[in-house]
Parts: C-alpha cells; structure tokens; sequence
C-alpha cells in the first residue's frame, strides 16, 4: 500500500510543480508586456497586472503544497534545535499536526470562499470566475493535508529537507 501512496503523492507533487513553474513562467512573460505596452507602446494595456495578480495565487498555494511535501520551505528552527531529541520529535509532530489544522481549514473555507464567489467575475476577464481563480485555495489545502499525511504515515520521501526529527523514505 504505502508504494502506491508514495507514487501518487509523487504524482500530485509533480503536478504542483508543473502548475506552479507554469505560473511563474507565465507572471515572467505578462510583466514585461505590460511594462513594454506602458513604457514603449505608450499605451497601456489593463490585462498584465491582474493576470500576474490571477497566476501568483496559483503560484503560491500549489508551490507552497510542494515545498512543504519536500520540507523546503522556509523555517525557524532555532527553539526546537535548543530542545532535547524527544522535545524536538514532539515538536516536529505538534508541527504537523497544526498544519493539518491550517490544511483542513483552508480547505473548508476556501471552498465556501469559492461559492460565494462563484457568479461574480473580474473586470478585466468577465469570461473567468472569481471562485475559479480562488479554487488553489481549497486544492492547495487538500495536497498539503495529503502531504501531512504521507509525512506522518510512511515519512518524507527520499532526498527531501525539512526537520529531521521526522521519518524519511
């Protein structure tokens, strides 16, 4: 079983990569543009400012989703390192418990975020949803709360960072 859990999970990480590079890729052609319709063209187009604003949402909860799995995020560890090795395996535990919680709300209300927002639009995309373009929010809780799950049952995966206190691959 855990093979399996392994090989979705790295299945879904890629795919949170694959969106997040994809995002930032996009935000480093839409800016430029719209300096380039601003500055050069001398006339502005109104499309490149919210679209950056639409791709960093979905940059930052699926890239966020994969640096937590790999344990690449940023972190402050000075407290826990001044902890005995039991204090810290507890502290790395009370860690990914607190995550879940945060994963489980983002998910609960980021969908009901998506609800309420479902019929507006946004002015420069009427074609486009706003709870579309808030949908990261759930997913993104939902893959980092599959990612806590992996951690706490069968470890992080080979070669990743993060608090050694925990098991890994």
């Amino acid at each position: 079983m855990a093979p399996h859990f392994r090989k979705a999970m790295d299945a879904l990480y890629m795919l949170c990569v694959l969106i997040a590079g994809s995002a930032l890729v996009l935000i480093s052609a839409v800016i430029p543009w719209g300096v380039y319709t601003r500055y050069v063209l001398n006339s502005a187009a109104s499309w490149p400012e919210p679209a950056a604003v639409l791709l960093t949402i979905w940059l930052t909860f699926f890239g966020a989703a994969a640096c937590y799995r790999l344990g690449v995020h940023m972190a402050v560890t000075v407290g826990v390192d001044l902890l005995p090795e039991r204090g810290q395996r507890a502290a790395a535990l009370l860690v990914e418990i607190l995550m879940a919680v945060i994963a489980v709300y983002m998910v609960i209300y980021g969908i009901k975020l998506c609800q309420a927002t479902w019929d507006n639009t946004i002015a420069d995309f009427p074609f486009l949803s706003v709870g579309v373009v808030y949908s990261p929010i759930p997913a993104g809780g939902l893959l980092t709360l599959l990612f806590i799950i992996e951690h706490l049952t069968i470890g992080r995966p080979a070669g990743a960072g993060g608090d050694p206190h925990l098991p890994v691959e």
